[in-house]
């Protein structure tokens, strides 16, 4: 299964801010657009980690 989001990446002055829409958290800022990207799909990883741990935790 394959899970789709939409990345959002905004120019405001000198920085790329950049998040994904559908979950909440996701967001960071790059010098470049590469660097936001790169970070971008960083965040992403851990939140979905720290999600995952959450709910392994907490499952009755």
């Amino acid at each position: 299964m394959q899970n789709q989001t939409t990345a959002v990446y905004e120019k405001r002055g000198k920085w790329y801010v950049a998040t994904i829409e559908e979950i909440p958290g996701v967001n960071t800022q790059g010098r470049t657009l590469e660097e936001a990207r790169e970070k971008l799909r960083e965040a992403l990883g851990l939140i979905l980690s720290a999600n995952r741990e959450h709910v392994r935790l907490y499952r009755i």
